[in-house]
């Protein structure tokens, strides 16, 4: 699910948009489910996204690019200065209801 890459880490993600808050929601089907609160309109829950892990991860938003899939729910996303262990800290802090 989680590859390195040259710069950063790379991994599909499962986009729920209008959901009651942004955040973490786990893993399903080899992606990060990830819950944003804002709709699939006009690029705005490609933004939430975005923004949810800039904030998580503490990394500016111009690190974090959406490979593919950016009009669709599943997204290849890409995030450079990320070890692959941050994303797995995500995850563990998502199944533990946070």
């Amino acid at each position: 699910m989680i590859v390195a890459t040259a710069d950063g880490v790379a991994f599909d993600v499962r986009v729920i948009p209008r959901a009651r808050r942004s955040e973490i929601g786990g893993e399903r089907d080899g992606a990060l489910v990830v819950r944003v609160a804002a709709p699939p309109v006009e690029g705005a829950a490609n933004d939430a996204l975005i923004e949810l892990f800039s904030s998580l991860l503490r990394v500016p938003r111009r690190a974090i690019t959406i490979v593919s899939g950016e009009r669709g729910r599943r997204k290849r996303v890409a995030i450079s200065g990320v070890a692959i262990d941050a994303i797995h800290a995500l995850l563990r802090d998502a199944g533990a209801g946070g």
